[in-house]
């Protein structure tokens, strides 16, 4: 078994998956990096494995069976998963509802609920095993509790995720084992590039004179959630940049 503890990253390709990579990786811990897109995760890999452990794995999560089975085959020395950081999740379309793709919805869905279940699942009996100190951090969003038009099914999506961890936690009472949910706003990743499938102008539109979050902040708050002392847990973090805050509720007039 590693003396090291160990944290499993999805969605560690780009973005708050990649920063956390580097943020735990200059802390020591050992890795398990997933993502969809194999270049991306070997030239991670190539990045730190000179520093910490890490094994990598191109994972779709939305796949019940390999997540089940690349857990299954993790090597003995990255076995005792310490933190779980559910990451990978998109949003797809800005446009509303009457107007969106109903496979853009169902990939939306399969991604950040189905995909989060699958992982969690297939590591809770390895978080329970390894239990005071260990961790499951769900990546949510503001869109959990905050609706603006055009966020529909990646609202819902993240808003299960909450209710989730809440739930989870309930259930883990007793196990030692921490559940948080870290709720970002506007942050500059690939998110806004994906979610308008390849449109850079949109993106750039949406980050012009703004200071957003970047990942490498996220990052950092999630690795503060996973070291806290054994007894704190942290039940929901909502970060927003300073210039993004609330508008007032929309009025239809004649």
């Amino acid at each position: 078994m590693m003396s090291t503890p160990v944290v499993f990253i999805t969605g560690a390709t780009s973005g708050f998956g990649r920063a956390c990579a580097h943020r735990f990786a200059s802390a020591g811990w050992a890795l398990i990096l997933t993502g969809r897109r194999q270049e991306r995760l070997e030239d991670l890999k190539t990045d730190l494995k000179d520093s910490v452990p890490v094994y990598s794995a191109v994972l779709d999560v939305r796949d019940s069976q390999a997540v089940t089975a690349m857990i299954n085959d993790l090597p003995p020395e990255f076995s005792d998963v310490t933190c779980l950081v559910n990451n990978a999740g998109l949003a797809l379309g800005a446009g509303p509802a009457q107007e969106a793709s109903l496979e853009d919805w169902h990939t939306v869905v399969d991604t950040n609920i189905t995909g989060l279940l699958n992982v969690t699942h297939a590591l809770l009996n390895t978080l329970i095993r390894v239990g005071r100190g260990a961790a499951i951090i769900n990546i949510s969003s503001t869109a959990a509790l905050w609706p603006y038009p055009g966020s529909h099914v990646y609202g819902a999506s993240k808003a299960f995720v909450n209710q989730f961890s809440y739930n989870l936690r309930c259930d883990l009472k007793g196990t030692g084992v921490r559940v948080t949910d870290i709720a970002p706003g506007m942050a500059e990743t690939e998110f806004t590039l994906v979610r308008m499938k390849g449109d850079h102008q949109a993106s750039d539109n949406l980050y012009s004179g703004v200071e957003p979050i970047q990942p490498e902040d996220i990052a950092e708050q999630v690795f503060y959630a996973a070291t806290l002392p054994p007894h704190l847990n942290i039940n929901r973090l909502e970060i927003m940049p300073v210039c993004q805050s609330w508008a007032g509720l929309a009025v239809d007039r004649e």
